[in-house]
């Protein structure tokens, strides 16, 4: 029987599982068994008691019950209160002494039990019993306040005006919570007894030295009209909390009392100790309340003087948060010098300059150096104090990593700070260490301004060199260099010049270059040499751009004969001719566009219309669309020009290739002619075609 499995219960299978017809929700079951009443059970029958004996009886059967309950279970304070409350309701008022005295010895710590006891004494008035009693529980509890409310309110109901004094002050010599405090001066105060309630007011702000009951104080004293005194409170109230445990609602309070009494430069005082002392995280209420007291009784420069310093918080708090947040030290020195105190703006940039970025990219280093650039400045100029202006730029030069980066701007700040203070010395010395150290362009064309302001061009001319050296690629150097030589009049070293730069074999922007090279030639009024820079850039370039500059040059060139029309017009046509031959189709649109609008103003209609005959129609064409890797990506629609000289050479070019392929097949099949008969199948072949499709054909392939 051990071996055998337990069998598991049957459980019943739902066989019909569609909800029913009528549902029941448990909200209807309760509403039903409420309107049926089924939880109410009736009430006992009210028994009537008719002679003493029947009375006795029945106090017997309850007082055996209510013993039992407490045999049973001591410690249930509550089957004591409701034996005591019966034999209170049985007029046995020394019975229910008795049991309230037992119930105490069980728990005399239930304050539940005591004050149900002195209330029993008070409604039967038993005073002195009641009074004993509160004296036992305030004696044994004297930490729960409830028993000396009580105690007091009784006194005071029985007009025992004396008595109810010596219990507070029994009350205070525990030092209870501020609610005791406030009860007593209340007290004494509906007796109209203001001193007893000022000398109460005294001690309790020792015992609870908290701003709130010394502003409790002030108001007393104000509300009962000793102003003097009230003042008095609150500067006893400063000088109590010192200047380490300073509270805003203090001063607001003293500030507004003052105000109260129509001393406005009192408060404005206060407020302003207050906004000294106090730390800035912890008066942003005195901030709000002085802001609106100076609105409403302050002068113009009162209110800005707050707006300010409320400013000066903010940013404050912010260069806190984020020392490296160099907007918010801009604004705050902003915000400063326009107060003028020197120290205060000196200490300020300090503080700024003194959060160097962590990391040595210049990106986070621009903004930052501009703090060092404006302290120089406000020294120099607001300050007045150029030896300190000298010294900032020197430590900013210092604190700058040049090998990684460097700021041109500083080094020529400080240079011209030197020529200011008419020390050209030392202003070449920094530059020149500037360019030994880091050169820059920007380093260089400074130092050359600074010469040319000086008129020192023997001095332009090394820099210039020197500047070559560094960089010979950049043409604005070149350009400048050639145009400060024909300022002073010596076009032949500025030609030199320009040589030289068109002969490097690197250039930035050699079409800025030529350019005024050319425009130098025409200021020059050298047209030749001008004409032959053109030529010369044609045969490094033959952009579009190159050809209607040349086009617009031979048309307003100054020419003996007044062949100018005739020599624009021939550079159009040979510019034509180079761009068919390049393929630039879009170019070459363009420059037949211009040589038309030349013809128009020009005013020749027989040229009009042979530039008209060369213009291209633009055609919609699909060509494939592939890919970086050679993947065929579908198809896509271009724009394509047709010009009508291309479509006249395309038949002689098929037959050119017929040609070929009959040579080609000639030569395979008799591999073993001689070189005659080669020659007599190349002359047949040209005789076959036309002469002079043939040259025109001849001249296609050489282009």
């Amino acid at each position: 029987m051990e071996g055998k499995p337990a069998k598991m219960p049957k459980v019943a299978k739902v066989k019909n599982k569609a909800p029913a017809e009528i549902q029941i929700t448990a909200e209807q079951l309760l509403r039903e068994a409420k309107e049926r009443d089924l939880e109410i059970l009736p009430p006992p029958p009210k028994q009537k008691i008719s002679d003493p004996e029947e009375l006795r009886d029945y106090q017997h059967r309850k007082r055996k019950a209510f013993e039992d309950n407490i045999r049973k279970n001591r410690m249930v304070i509550g089957n004591w209160l409701k034996y005591a409350q019966w034999e209170e309701s049985q007029k046995q008022v020394q019975r229910a002494r008795s049991i309230y005295e037992r119930a105490l010895d069980v728990d005399h710590r239930n304050v539940t039990l005591w004050l149900k006891y002195a209330e029993m004494e008070m409604r039967n008035r038993q005073v002195n019993h009641a009074r004993n009693l509160w004296d036992r529980a305030v004696t044994i509890l004297p930490r729960v306040s409830q028993f000396w409310y009580k105690y007091t309110y009784m006194e005071e109901m029985l007009e025992n005006v004396a008595g109810a004094r010596q219990v507070f002050e029994r009350w205070i010599e525990w030092q209870p919570d501020e609610q005791a405090w406030q009860t007593y001066i209340n007290f004494e105060l509906r007796y109209k007894e203001l001193d007893r309630a000022r000398q109460i007011y005294e001690r309790f702000v020792m015992v609870h030295p908290d701003v709130k009951n010394w502003i409790k104080y002030a108001r007393f004293e104000e509300n009962h009209g000793f102003i003097n005194s009230a003042r008095k409170v609150f500067e006893r109230a400063v000088e109590f909390f010192g200047d380490e445990e300073l509270d805003e609602r203090l001063f607001i309070a003293f500030a507004k009392f003052e105000e109260n009494q129509k001393e406005h430069d009192r408060a404005r005082v206060i407020y302003k100790y207050a906004l000294d002392h106090i730390p800035k995280d912890r008066n942003k209420e005195l901030y709000k309340a002085y802001t609106i007291h100076e609105k409403k009784y302050g002068d113009r420069s009162g209110i800005e003087d707050v707006i300010v310093n409320k400013r000066k918080y903010m940013y404050e708090q912010e260069v806190i948060e984020n020392p490296t947040n160099y907007d918010a030290w801009f604004d705050y020195i902003r915000l400063v010098e326009n107060e003028g105190n020197v120290d205060v703006i000196r200490d300020t940039y300090e503080r700024a300059i003194a959060n160097v970025p962590p990391t040595k990219d210049k990106q986070f280093w621009r903004r930052y150096i501009y703090l060092w650039i404006n302290y120089a400045l406000y020294e120099e100029l607001e300050a007045e104090d150029v030896d300190r202006a000298r010294q900032v730029y020197k430590t900013c030069l210092e604190l700058i990593p040049h090998k990684i980066f460097t700021f041109s701007k500083i080094w020529l700040m400080y240079a011209q700070l030197e020529v200011r203070c008419k020390d050209l010395k030392q202003a070449r010395k920094s530059l020149g260490m500037a360019l030994g150290i880091c050169p820059r362009d920007k380093l260089y064309r400074g130092y050359i301004d600074l010469e040319i302001q000086l008129r020192e061009f023997d001095r332009c001319r090394i820099l210039y060199q020197k500047f070559l050296e560094y960089g010979p690629e950049n043409c604005i150097t070149w350009i400048k260099f050639a145009e400060l030589e024909t300022l002073l009049g010596d076009s032949d070293r500025a030609r030199a010049i320009y040589e030289i730069a068109v002969g490097q074999p690197r250039l930035d922007m050699p079409e800025l270059l030529w350019k005024s090279y050319i425009d130098f030639e025409v200021s020059q009024g050298e047209t030749e040499r001008a004409r032959q820079l053109y030529e010369r850039l044609l045969e490094r370039t033959v952009h579009v751009k190159v050809w209607l500059s040349y086009a617009k040059f031979e048309l307003h060139a100054e020419n003996p004969d007044n062949i100018n029309v005739e020599l624009a017009r021939r550079v159009y046509e040979r510019a034509n001719d180079s761009l068919r031959s390049a393929g630039e189709k879009e170019a070459r649109v363009l420059l037949l566009e211009a040589w038309k609008d030349f013809e128009v103003e020009i005013g020749d209609d027989i040229k009009l219309e042979k530039v008209m005959a060369k213009m291209p129609r633009r055609v919609k064409k699909r060509q494939k669309i592939v890919s970086e890797s050679g993947v065929e990506e579908g198809w896509e629609e271009v724009f394509d020009y047709i010009f009508p000289e291309d479509e006249m050479v395309r038949p002689n070019l098929k037959l050119l290739a017929a040609a070929k392929m009959w040579r080609k097949q000639q030569e395979i099949t008799e591999p073993f002619h001689t070189e005659t008969n080669l020659d007599e199948d190349s002359q047949s072949s040209t005789d076959e075609c036309d002469p002079q499709t043939t040259s025109s054909t001849q001249l296609h392939s050489t282009e």
